[in-house]
C-alpha cells in the first residue's frame, strides 16, 4: 500500500581520478565522517577486471559495496544503476561512486544520464577529481609519459571540484586552471568533514563541464596500461604474519619489475587470514608502501592474496613475474583467478553531448 510518502533519494558522490589518486582512502575515510553523523553509507567500486583490493577493502570497513567490473563505468552505465538498485536495500543516505583510475569522459557518459534519467531515484552531488600532487606534478611536466598524461589532462578538465590528496605529506601541488581546487588528507582527516559539506551542501553546480574528447586518442592511452588482478588461496608450509607475508612479497615484485624494464603506476596487495588483514600499495618502481590494517596480526598458515597491478607494460610479461612470484612462496598455492590483460576500446553505452538542466535539489524530497 503507498502512503504517499516519497521513497527516500540516496545522494551519489562520485569520485574521479588518476591511479593512486586515494580514491578508496577517502571514501573510507568520507564514511566514518559520515556514519558518526548517523548517516548510512554504501559504496560502488569499479574496476576493468574482478576481484579488486578495493571492494574488499571497503567491506572489511563494514560499507556494503557493490562492483561494477569489465569495463569503466561509461561503459556499464546498466551495471551501476544495477549495483546501485541493489545497494537501496541498505537505505543509504550516501552513496559514493568510485570511478576507474584511468577513466575520463565521466560527465558526459554517467552524470549527464543520471541526471537527466533518474531524478526521480537518486540525487547527484558534484564530481570530486583527485589528484595526487606528487604525481599531479609528474604528468603535468615537460618529460611526462604522453599517454598518461593525456588521462589525467582530461579527467580534471571535467572535474567540478579537483581535490588535492595526501596534504600530509607537505607535496607543493601545481597550480590548475579551471574547477575549484581544495587539499585534503585522508590519512589525518584533515579537510574530509569540509569537502562532504561542501558537496553534499547542494550549491555547487553538477556535471558542468563536458569533454570534446578524441576517443581514438582515449583507447589508446588506456591500452597503454596493462591490468592484472590476481586472488590466491595459500597454505604455508610455515606460519606467517599478513605483514611478513605481504612486505617481502612486494619487495620482491618491485625489483623483478625494476629489472625487466616495467614501470609501475599502481601496484596493491592486500592478504586476509583468521587474525587479520594487511593491504600495501605503491604508486611507482622503488615508492615506500603505504600499509593499512593488521599490522601487530598473529603468524597464520591459510592466507588469501588479492593483488591489483596497473603498469606500463606488456600484458604477457606482467603475468609472468606475478606467476612466478606467487610459485616461489613456501606452501600448497591454489591460484583461483587471474586476469592480465589491456583495456578494450571503451565504447560508452549513452553519450550526452549537452549538460542537463540541473534536478537535484537540496531538499532529499
Amino acid at each position: 500500500m503507498n502512503d504517499g510518502r516519497r521513497e527516500p533519494r540516496p545522494v551519489i558522490v562520485p569520485l574521479g581520478g588518476f591511479l593512486g589518486a586515494g580514491k578508496t582512502t577517502l571514501l573510507l575515510s568520507a564514511a566514518r565522517v559520515l556514519r558518526a553523523q548517523g548517516m548510512r553509507v554504501a559504496a560502488v567500486l569499479n574496476d576493468q577486471g574482478d576481484d579488486l583490493v578495493d571492494t574488499r577493502l571497503v567491506e572489511e570497513h563494514g560499507v556494503p559495496a557493490g562492483q561494477v567490473a569489465g569495463g569503466c563505468f561509461c561503459c556499464r552505465f546498466s551495471d551501476l544503476i544495477d549495483a546501485l538498485e541493489r545497494l537501496r536495500a541498505y537505505r543509504p543516505d550516501v552513496i559514493f561512486a568510485e570511478a576507474v583510475g584511468s577513466c575520463t569522459d565521466i560527465s558526459a557518459t554517467t552524470l549527464q544520464p543520471l541526471k537527466r534519467d533518474y531524478a526521480d531515484r537518486y540525487r547527484l552531488a558534484p564530481f570530486s577529481v583527485l589528484a595526487d600532487p606528487a604525481r599531479a606534478n609528474d604528468l603535468r611536466g615537460a618529460d611526462a609519459d604522453p599517454d598518461l598524461a593525456f588521462l589525467f589532462r582530461n579527467q580534471v578538465a571535467e572535474a567540478d571540484l579537483v581535490c588535492f590528496t595526501k596534504s600530509d605529506l607537505e607535496v607543493k601541488a601545481p597550480y590548475m586552471p579551471g574547477a575549484p581546487v581544495r587539499s585534503l588528507s585522508a590519512a589525518t582527516g584533515q579537510g574530509v568533514a569540509e569537502w562532504l559539506g561542501e558537496i553534499l551542501a547542494g550549491e555547487l553546480e553538477v556535471g558542468r563541464n563536458l569533454l570534446e574528447i578524441d576517443y581514438a586518442r582515449y583507447a589508446q592511452a588506456e591500452a597503454a596500461l596493462s591490468w592484472l588482478n590476481c586472488r590466491a588461496v595459500l597454505r604455508l608450509q610455515e606460519p606467517l604474519s599478513p605483514a611478513a607475508l605481504v612486505g617481502p612479497l612486494l619487495d620482491k615484485f618491485d625489483a623483478a619489475a625494476t629489472d625487466a624494464g616495467l614501470r609501475v603506476v599502481h601496484a596493491k596487495l592486500m592478504d586476509e587470514c583468521a587474525t587479520g588483514y594487511i593491504k600495501a600499495s605503491t604508486c611507482g618502481n622503488g615508492e615506500e608502501p603505504r600499509v593499512e590494517g593488521a599490522l601487530d596480526a598473529s603468524p597464520a598458515v591459510m592466507h588469501e592474496l588479492r593483488w591489483n597491478i596497473r603498469a606500463v607494460a606488456g600484458p604477457d610479461e606482467l603475468r609472468r613475474i606475478v606467476e612466478k612470484l606467487v610459485a616461489s612462496l613456501a606452501g600448497e598455492i591454489e591460484i583461483r583467478s587471474l586476469q592480465c590483460f589491456r583495456p578494450a576500446a571503451p565504447k560508452p553505452e549513452r553519450r550526452m553531448s549537452t549538460v542537463a538542466s540541473r534536478a537535484f535539489p537540496k531538499t532529499a524530497g
